[in-house]
């Protein structure tokens, strides 16, 4: 339907309604997923989504993987990498955030890309995406086998399926208990992570077991700072993509968030800053404490070539090395048993948004991309059927018991890496096409809720540019010096995957076109989508290709807005002056 008359009143009439501004995915607009009978429920406050959105990048990928890096990177490759992919996921998350913030619903970015980039894309995206958290929780149960190697490598498997357990029963309850339960296993991961960094300079300049100042020794012994050549640092890459995933999946969260509008902003810029209310000046970024001074202090105390720092069977967290160099077995062991929270908390994360990614599936209309039963919910809001789907596929971690925990983890990594890189291009290609559209068609950017202008108009370009690189250079070493099949496999798998499955949807969408001449009074063809024109289609090109890329210039930029309700202002009224100040001080430190 036409929109020049609702731009032309839109400050004088009201907005319409997201009935009539649906637009049937044949027309090639794709909408946004509608809400199931029972549907989600807004559970989720501003402390509890900032902390999930940096406890989703805060897990196994920087207390475990750094071991994995350093190993075949060494101190100068992790420490580049890691800097190069965090300004990428900064960016990045800046592009969700607009998003987010304008169209709050389930299934975030992989609803983004189906309607303002391709639904056949989206579609592929979605399982892809959903199987990257899927493949997490099996991840994170296998990375608790590693860790639980420093006291005994009796029965891993075991542990696996407690673990198991106890996330499914916490994740069947409603959101606040997830919430709640990731908000302060994410305050205890940050507290560590800042006892590290005070600890890993102290150990540094000598307040270790053997009192001796290490500075940079370990960037000069033999193969380092270089660890592999080019092949190693490329190698970096996907391990850096593995730690920084998740930070995605705030967008996720926002179908579940409380006044989205105002709180979604928020946690986008504290996830990666804190900005100084009286000076232009901002305050150190939370992904230069998080991760940049972290692999920085690793790379420094931490030798490359430490025994069982990464191998076919284990991985030694180099945050416990830190802690047991620091003082004893004790310190170690408490290190230890931080990183098995974190584990938890990470596969706590991959499980819950796994679930909202395949209940954003199943609720797509008029076409659902999944099987309906997954639109089920229970009272408290819980997609049941969803959650059980995801958890299934954490029987990969049972693997362990016959590749060895290191190498299945090794693979897994990759995978989950992979998918994270593939997430982050498709939000720039989703951002792409929703600031064309929404400059296409009139609408003034004061009307945007969230926007990152120091990004416009180079943002969306840069990442699509440079996470197609990474995607392509990092499998380097499975092919040089010597091709291995198994490494490559698991670097480049879900490019196919993705291709076959996108040419699945269209396919199934009948996006091959029957071009048989027009007679009588036919309904006239589809021009947004059609790459051929009825009056000079024949017989011969029965077969040509029908595109199902959105047209910015009638995309619908009206429905699925979010609109702050009455309670959302009285929950966002300041609070009392009396205890102003202890107000501010619990935010600052939250």
């Amino acid at each position: 339907m036409t929109r020049s008359a609702s731009r032309s009143s839109s400050r004088t009439k009201p907005e319409p309604s997201a009935r009539e501004q649906h637009v049937n995915i044949d027309d090639a607009e794709a909408p946004f997923p509608q809400p199931a009978r029972r549907g989600l429920h807004r559970g989720l406050s501003a402390r509890q989504v900032q902390m999930i959105a940096i406890g989703g990048t805060i897990g196994t990928g920087l207390f475990l993987g750094t071991g994995k890096s350093l190993a075949q990177g060494g101190p100068a490759s992790m420490l580049i990498c890691y800097g190069i992919v965090g300004f990428i996921v900064y960016v990045t998350l800046l592009l969700l955030g607009e998003m987010a913030t304008q169209y709050p619903v389930a299934g975030s970015f992989n609803a983004y890309a189906i309607r303002f980039f391709s639904p056949s894309y989206g579609f592929a995206l979605s399982w892809n995406y959903w199987f990257n958290d899927a493949v997490s929780v099996a991840s994170d149960l296998t990375a608790a086998q590693l860790v639980l190697q420093f006291w005994t490598p009796s029965y891993p498997w075991l542990v696996s399926l407690l673990f198991w357990v106890f996330l499914v029963s916490l994740n069947s309850f409603n959101v606040k208990a997830y919430g709640e339960l990731e908000y302060w296993l994410s305050f205890l991961k940050v507290v560590t992570i800042v006892i590290f960094i005070i600890l890993g300079i102290l150990v540094n300049v000598g307040v270790n077991q053997s009192h001796t100042y290490i500075g940079a020794h370990n960037w000069h012994i033999p193969g380092a700072p270089f660890v592999g050549g080019f092949g190693g640092f490329a190698n970096v890459f996907v391990t850096a993509s593995f730690a920084y995933g998740g930070t995605e999946s705030l967008g996720i969260t926002a179908g579940e968030t409380e006044n989205p509008s105002k709180n979604m902003p928020k946690v986008v810029k504290f996830v990666f800053w804190r900005q100084v209310k009286h000076s232009d000046v901002h305050r150190s970024l939370i992904i230069l404490l998080f991760y940049i001074l972290s692999i920085l202090l690793i790379g420094l105390n931490v030798p490359w070539d430490y025994p069982n720092l990464s191998n076919k069977t284990t991985t030694t967290s180099p945050f416990t090395i830190v802690f047991t160099l620091a003082g004893s077995n004790v310190a170690g062991s408490f290190m230890n048993t931080v990183i098995l929270t974190s584990v938890l908390s990470a596969g706590n994360h991959a499980l819950f948004a796994g679930t909202r990614v395949l209940y954003g599936l199943s609720v797509v209309s008029p076409t659902p991309h999944a099987p309906r039963i997954f639109s089920r919910t229970t009272r408290a809001g819980v997609p049941l059927y969803a959650l059980l789907a995801t958890s299934s596929i954490s029987v990969l971690c049972l693997g362990s018991s016959f590749i060895g925990s290191g190498k299945l983890w090794g693979w897994l990594q990759n995978i989950v890496g992979v998918s994270n890189q593939i997430a982050w291009l498709s939000i720039g290609l989703a951002s792409w096409r929703f600031r064309k559209a929404w400059i296409r068609q009139g609408r003034s950017l004061d009307e945007m809720k969230f926007r990152a202008s120091w990004t416009w108009p180079w943002g969306p370009y840069f990442v699509i540019i440079t996470v197609i690189s990474l995607i392509l250079i990092q499998g380097w070493s499975s092919i040089f010096p010597t091709f291995s099949a198994v490494d490559f496999v698991s670097f480049y798998i879900e490019i196919p995957v993705m291709i076959v499955m996108g040419l699945g949807w269209v396919l199934l969408k009948n996006a091959f076109i029957d071009s048989t001449p027009v007679s009588g009074n036919a309904d006239p063809p589809n021009e947004t989508t059609s790459l051929i024109p009825r009056e000079t289609e024949t017989r011969e090109a029965r077969y040509k290709w029908k595109s199902d890329i959105v047209d910015i210039d009638t995309v619908d930029l009206y429905g699925d807005e979010y609109r702050d309700e009455p309670l959302d202002e009285v929950k966002d009224k300041p609070r009392g002056k009396r205890f102003s100040f202890f107000w501010k001080l619990y935010d600052m430190v939250a």
